[in-house]
Order: structure tokens, then C-alpha cells, then sequence
């Protein structure tokens, strides 16, 4: 469990924050932007970037180790814990010697299980918090692991961060956020805390606010944001950046989830009468494959193909055509309907193949 929780009360909780600038470019900005945070007691950590993973050379790089020296007078004259992205193991190690204590491990780092697990050899023994943001990839089992890794080395102070993904997908987004992929992982891993990273998510501070104010509803514990004391002038990720004053605007402008969802009687009818329905429809959908066994059986002894297009095509104008009656979203029924057809495709084959 991370070690910093969000505030909690009888009704409602403040939700983790954490903000601070994409990249330290010098003393005076670093400063500068945490005095500015610091008026309002609003965050838990202090975030910054010390070692940038760019895509090209010629891009800023961060300003490495002289900047952890200025996230030390951040800690000593805000009181403010501060904390940085570590992509390599030799960064774990200098960071210690100036007595940073907590981490993230970023998305360009979190796809490499090598180095995933270089990083938790050498966190080994020491007392640290680490947050990992899912890969760049959108794969489940691979962001597990990489907590998989971190806990057998013994690290039991963790947090998850969803940042999105790079995908072919269109989106208005930099980073698709795949929302299935997280609440996923919530699903495997509750004792797990999860933040949402919406700056890189939204790659454009326009976007930053539905996206925070999504992820609060999706029970996230906290928001990692991008604030910076001029975000026109930052050497990296200018248009995914907050000034000091639009940060403090939006965060009070978000619509804080209630705590006492899990008491509210009418909206445990409303489960249960869910829960009923769900029991309906795999019943349903049970009696539905029964039958195509049966179909498939048949197809088998008449040496009839499996697949018939014009009967696919059928069944899905009749889907369509019912989604009209029934004012269901047609997008979602034609996907719910592929998904039931590869499940009957794979369950004639598996027939169909089996000697007599």
C-alpha cells in the first residue's frame, strides 16, 4: 500500500494529489512553481522531472543530478515530499544519496521487464515508494508484473498510475485511455491504490479536466497533474501544462464521488436488481449455445460449411433492427454480437473437427 493516502472523512475524501512540473529546467522555476503550490494545501507530493526518456537526443533531456539538490530545498522550505521518475537503476541510486524517497517508474520504462526488474534488485532493502505507470502498450498482464517484480523484491509501498496508451485507435486524446484496462486491474489488484496521470492522458491542458473528473468517478485515489509556473515557456510538454492558478481552479471545480455510496439502500436496489438480470442473461446466453451445438452437429452429419455469410448477415439486420425497437446504442450491439459470433464459430469448430 503507497504510503501517502488520500484524505478521508465520514461523507467524502480529498483524492491523493500530486502535481509539479513535467521537467526541472532550472533552480528558479522549480522553486518558483512549488512556493506557488505550497499556498494552498492542496498536494501530498511534489512532482518533477529530473531524467527525461525523449524520443529524439535533440530533445530536453531534463537537467539529471544538480536538480535533485533543488527538489531538497523544495522538501526544506515547503515541507512538501517530493518525487521523480526513475528509468534506470543508477537513477534509484543517486536519488537515495539526496534522500528522495519516492518514485514513479514511467510507461517508456514499465514495457521492459529487464529493466523493471534491474530497478527492484537495486530497490531491494530500502524504504521507498514506488508508483508504476502502465506500459505504453495497453497490456494487462505486463503492468501486473511489473508489481509482480517490486513486490518479490520485497518493496511493499506501491501505487498504480494510468497514464493511456499509444494505439493505432483515433482519439482526441494523446494517449487513448482504454478505461477497460484499468478497471481491470482494480478488479485483480484493490489492495492496490490508483492514481490517473490526465496530462499525459490529454497532451493538451483543454482535455485535462473530463478526464480528471472521469477518473474520480472510476474511483481512482488520487490525480498526478502537470503544473508548471510558465507552462508557454516549458522546455517539454508546454501544451499538457497547468499554470499554478488553472490547478487549484480545476481541482476545486471536481466533483468529489460520495464515500457513502455502499450504504445508500436505493442504489443497492438497483444492484440487486441488476444482479437478477445478469443471472437472466447467462441463462439466456447458455440456452443460445446450446443450441448452436445442436446446429453444429447437424452441420457435421449434412457436411454443411460452418460459416454461412448470408445468415450472419441476417442475424445482425435482425439485431440492428431490434436496437431500434429497443432504443439500444447500434455500435454496441454490433460489437456484443461479433463477440458472441466468435465464441459460436470457435465452439462449431471445435465440433465440427472431432473425428466420428
Amino acid at each position: 500500500m503507497f504510503d501517502i493516502q488520500p484524505l478521508v472523512s465520514s461523507q467524502n475524501y480529498t483524492p491523493l494529489l500530486i502535481a509539479g512540473p513535467c521537467s526541472a529546467e532550472s533552480r528558479e522555476q522549480v522553486l518558483e512553481t512549488a512556493l506557488q503550490l505550497s499556498e494552498k494545501p492542496m498536494i501530498s507530493l511534489f512532482r518533477c522531472g529530473v531524467w527525461k526518456p525523449r524520443s529524439s537526443p535533440h530533445s530536453f533531456e531534463g537537467c539529471g543530478e544538480q536538480a535533485l539538490s533543488w527538489l531538497q530545498e523544495v522538501e526544506q522550505s515547503y515541507h512538501i515530499p517530493t518525487c521523480i521518475e526513475i528509468a534506470i537503476p543508477q537513477h534509484l541510486e543517486i536519488a537515495l544519496k539526496h534522500n528522495i524517497r519516492y518514485f514513479w517508474i514511467g510507461a517508456r520504462t514499465s514495457v521492459n521487464p529487464f529493466m523493471v526488474q534491474a530497478i527492484a534488485d537495486t530497490a531491494k532493502g530500502s524504504d521507498v515508494s514506488i508508483m508504476i505507470k502502465n506500459p505504453i502498450s495497453p497490456d494487462l498482464h505486463l503492468w501486473i508484473g511489473a508489481f509482480e517484480r517490486l513486490a518479490k523484491a520485497g518493496i511493499k509501498k506501491m501505487a498504480s498510475i494510468h497514464r493511456g496508451f499509444s494505439t493505432y485507435e483515433h482519439s482526441i486524446y494523446r494517449n487513448n485511455p482504454l478505461w477497460n484496462i484499468p478497471i481491470e486491474f482494480k478488479r485483480r489488484h484493490p489492495e492496490i491504490p490508483m492514481l490517473c496521470d490526465p496530462s499525459h492522458m490529454a497532451g493538451n491542458k483543454d482535455f485535462i479536466f473530463e478526464i480528471a473528473q472521469k477518473a474520480l468517478y472510476m474511483d481512482v485515489n488520487g490525480l498526478m497533474i502537470e503544473v508548471h509556473v510558465d507552462p508557454t515557456q516549458a522546455l517539454s510538454d508546454r501544451s499538457q501544462q497547468l499554470k499554478p492558478t488553472e490547478f487549484f481552479n480545476l481541482i476545486t471545480q471536481l466533483r468529489i464521488p460520495s464515500l457513502t455510496e455502499k450504504k445508500d439502500k436505493q442504489l443497492k436496489t438497483y444492484r440487486d436488481m441488476i444482479d437478477e438480470l445478469d443471472k437472466d442473461l447467462c441463462a439466456l446466453l447458455a440456452r443460445r449455445l446450446e443450441i448452436v451445438e445442436k446446429i453444429a452437429y447437424y452441420k457435421k452429419e449434412k457436411n454443411i460449411s460452418l460459416l454461412q455469410i448470408n445468415r450472419w448477415q441476417e442475424v445482425i439486420d435482425h439485431v440492428l433492427q431490434q436496437s431500434d425497437y429497443w432504443h439500444l446504442n447500434k455500435d454496441f450491439m454490433q460489437k456484443l454480437m461479433e463477440v458472441l459470433h466468435e465464441e459460436t464459430i470457435k465452439i462449431q469448430e471445435e465440433i465440427i473437427k472431432v473425428k466420428k
